[in-house]
């Protein structure tokens, strides 16, 4: 119980401690969109020439005429109130274009960080407990060509040789959009779409975990408590799982929590190339429109995930690590 006291404190502080990260990365977000180049005007009156009547009358309905910081003290005001504003392109509020979106992103991102987690763990422990070999030398060199590889450039790879030329996958989307399954066989299909572009985002990370494991598994493997474990008669697989992978996951945790943002974040390239509809692809299209409260809403949703994921893993590092609580 006092542990479990101990960790509800750490885990209140550091929340406590994230709040003003996120009123000032929300301030700076707001204000880097609003000094962009363009207008937002242009997506609620159209390319069309408009009477400056019409145009000044739009400004002042959507309240852009009004000063910088009088705009940023209403939009804080409103997140306050829970309202994350009204899209101009898609005529809806921004809150129900994010929830129908932010699944599909979540869906991706998880699957790709889970496979990037277990496939980096798994290939980093194999490469260091077989220093030296031909495996250990190929697994690094796959791993320096899955970091090295640009994700978009590595998604189109795979649509035109996987999925027009062998016709394995489909080019992209989340679904059939004339015959789409039910139950089990629509589970199915999101599955059979999910593979190239959880695939494609999660290579970088399966190279990064593989890199920061194989590390951390070599240096602890020299540890004196390694050695005292295998003096004692241990076998190899306790040794190596046991008092080698346990110790070595604390850094492998820490990058891979560090990394979730990222690829909440970078998940943009990959839903673009492969037209998967969420976050991404409605932050390409906000940026496209010049649509500022969506812009401003999917950036919102991000900087919470990259705080939630941060959280998560000071929690887990603590629950590994007893040290962190005390």
């Amino acid at each position: 119980m006092r542990d479990q006291a101990r960790l509800m404190g750490y885990a209140a502080v550091r929340l406590l401690q994230a709040l003003p990260l996120i009123l000032g990365v929300v301030c700076i977000n707001f204000l880097l969109v609003q000094l962009a180049p363009g207008d937002p005007v242009t997506a609620l009156v159209g390319d069309f020439p408009a009477p400056p009547e019409y145009v000044a009358a739009v400004r002042a309905e959507y309240g852009l005429d009004e000063p910088l910081y009088e705009q940023l003290l209403l939009y804080l005001r409103s997140l306050l109130q829970g309202d994350l504003g009204y899209s101009f392109a898609h005529r809806e509020s921004v809150a129900s274009l994010i929830g129908a979106r932010i699944g599909p992103t979540l869906l991706l991102v998880i699957t790709a960080m889970g496979v990037a987690a277990i496939a980096g763990v798994l290939l980093g422990v194999l490469a260091s407990v077989r220093q030296g070999s031909t495996l250990d030398s190929g697994i690094q060199f796959v791993s320096l060509a899955g970091y090295a590889i640009p994700v978009f450039w590595l998604g189109q790879i795979l649509v035109i040789f996987l999925s027009l030329r062998l016709g394995w996958f489909p080019t992209g989307g989340m679904g059939s959009i004339r015959n789409p399954g039910e139950g089990f066989a629509r589970v199915t299909e999101v599955a059979t779409y999910l593979v190239l572009p959880a695939f494609a985002l999660s290579c970088r990370y399966i190279a990064l975990n593989m890199r920061i494991t194989r590390t951390s598994m070599l240096e602890t493997l020299r540890k004196d408590f390694v050695v005292a474990a295998r003096a004692r008669g241990m076998s190899e697989r306790a040794v190596v799982t046991r008092h080698g992978l346990r110790n070595a996951l604390l850094p492998v945790v820490t990058v891979i929590g560090y990394n979730l943002g990222f690829a909440l974040s970078g998940s943009v390239l990959i839903e673009t190339v492969f037209n998967w509809p969420g976050l991404g692809s409605l932050l390409f299209e906000a940026v496209t429109d010049r649509d500022y409260p969506v812009l401003l809403g999917v950036l919102l949703v991000i900087t919470l995930g990259v705080v939630v994921a941060n959280l998560v893993t000071d929690l887990v590092y603590a629950v590994l690590d007893p040290r962190i609580r005390y």
